[in-house]
């Protein structure tokens, strides 16, 4: 069977003609796939969806790396999401095939290249990292602002590349994890302190689930504010789970939810379990969905009945 790889970067950008460009670089290689992206201006971040095997994926990634360090200049840079760097994070994600080693491999090879070719730090995280240092929020603790004061501290000098900021594109951090789910949960209050004591009772650090990480922003043009989460396991943490702590909070606030969105691709168990809990369905597993099925059945070559 052949390896399939996920590769999720987020970059540090919602310019519509940037954006064409880093994922233009992306579609010019030979079996790397695009599934899906997203940008917004609230963020300002561009969030892509990609699969391939291990060469195409590691390729198309360098090209569109590259592209973005040419194209974004960090010192204008503003979002409400955390970043580091105009090429921000860069997870890869083993699937059919594939195993969590295989990705931690893509990943150190990439910051290697990518740290040796443009002079940018790269900082490993998750499985890939060392002991320590595998945190998200540990690394970018200061953000791009603080960058070239906390990369000369003691413990944190990067992987890969020169201890000192890159002039325009920052610092880059790349790793290997397990499918996650990103879930977003839009509020009918532009009280961004609302916001901001909801998410704090989600988030990991302070106290909320073990595997969530929480941060509130405001959508100005909506006059609303989010919720954005990362689920790093949904099956310990299901997602259902989650918003029924939200709701509880939301309405300790008297704070209506608007909407909710799914970030990137939505892992089909997450669904599944979802819709599980509030139909209240026995039984339903991935073998119960028609497509899925049908998919299988014909992969093995075999007959649906």
């Amino acid at each position: 069977m052949k390896q399939i790889v996920e590769c999720v970067p987020n970059f540090s950008t919602s310019d519509p003609k940037v954006v064409e460009s880093i994922v233009g670089e992306i579609e010019s290689i030979e079996n790397a796939h695009i599934l899906d992206y997203t940008y917004d201006d609230y963020y300002n971040r561009l969030v892509v969806s990609f699969v391939g095997d291990k060469d195409s994926v590691l390729e198309a990634m360098l090209k569109s790396a590259a592209k973005a360090i040419e194209l974004i200049d960090m010192n204008k840079h503003k979002g409400q999401h955390p970043r580091l760097g105009a090429v921000d994070v860069v997870p890869f994600i083993p699937l059919r095939a594939s195993k969590i080693e295989d990705c931690v491999k893509i990943a150190k090879e990439f910051g290697g290249q990518l740290a040796k070719k443009h002079k940018v730090p790269v900082y490993l995280y998750g499985v890939a990292a060392q002991p320590g240092r595998n945190d998200l929020d540990w690394i970018r603790k200061g953000e791009y602002e603080a960058l070239s004061e906390m990369i000369k501290k003691p413990g944190r000098q990067p992987d890969f590349g020169p201890r000192e900021v890159h002039p325009m594109a920052g610092a880059t951090i790349t790793g290997a994890r397990k499918i996650m789910a990103g879930f977003n949960v839009n509020l009918g209050t532009s009280d961004l302190k609302i916001a901001k004591k909801i998410a704090r009772t989600l988030h990991a650090k302070k106290g909320g689930f073990s595997t969530v990480k929480a941060m509130a922003a405001t959508i100005p043009e909506k006059g609303i504010t989010q919720i954005g989460m990362s689920i790093t396991d949904f099956e310990k943490t299901p997602i259902y789970r989650v918003f029924e702590l939200l709701k509880i909070e939301a309405d300790r606030y008297n704070v209506p939810i608007v909407s909710s969105e799914f970030c990137g691709m939505a892992p089909l168990k997450s669904i599944l379990e979802t819709a599980a809990y509030y139909l209240k369905i026995d039984n339903l597993n991935e073998d119960r969905v028609l497509e899925v099925s049908v998919a299988k059945a014909m992969e093995k070559g075999g007959r649906s009945g």
